[in-house]
């Protein structure tokens, strides 16, 4: 890949900054943020020259990367390396992100409060009910996403689009 313009290495770096705050490794944000931005795939040297990286750290970065689902290899005619490339599709690689955030995140949670609540005890009571309480809420937001997340992609981005309407729109609905 050709030098990084300026623009370039500040997405890369703040979309690494951004990962640490997210959860993921900054190295691994970084490789996803050049992957996306670059035209064409890249190799794992090319990653690792380009963002001045250790091959090994590429390496496990990119298989972090692959298990999300969120960067695939791609071979090019002529050269026996595998290539990587990025989602090209930002309202793709969203709707990736979160329901892998969901599966690691919210499935566990939900898994947990359920076996707490169906263990706690008469003398529990007010545990109990608080625990009912927060796995009821989000049992409640659980079904709406899945019911977005059923939802064709055009419409999902036209639902995005509405902005503020959007709340107006969903008023006059739940008032009919």
């Amino acid at each position: 890949m050709a030098d990084l313009t300026p623009v370039m290495k500040k997405f890369i770096l703040h979309w690494g900054e951004m990962g640490s705050v997210w959860g993921v490794n900054r190295t691994v944000a970084q490789i996803y943020a050049l992957l996306y931005l670059s035209p064409e795939p890249l190799t794992a040297d090319e990653i690792s020259e380009t963002l001045a990286m250790a091959r090994s750290t590429v390496s496990t970065g990119l298989h972090e990367l692959q298990t999300w689902g969120l960067v695939k290899v791609v071979h090019v005619l002529g050269d026996r390396r595998d290539h990587f490339e990025s989602m090209s599709d930002v309202w793709e690689m969203y709707r990736t992100i979160i329901r892998q955030r969901k599966s690691r995140e919210i499935d566990p949670l939900l898994a947990m409060l359920r076996k707490n609540v169906a263990e706690a005890d008469k003398d529990d009571a007010q545990i109990k009910e608080k625990l009912q309480d927060m796995l009821d809420s989000l049992e409640t937001v659980m079904t709406i996403y899945n019911q977005v997340e059923q939802m064709p992609l055009e419409t999902l981005v036209k639902l995005a689009n509405l902005g503020e309407n959007f709340g107006k729109v969903l008023s006059r609905l739940i008032k009919s």
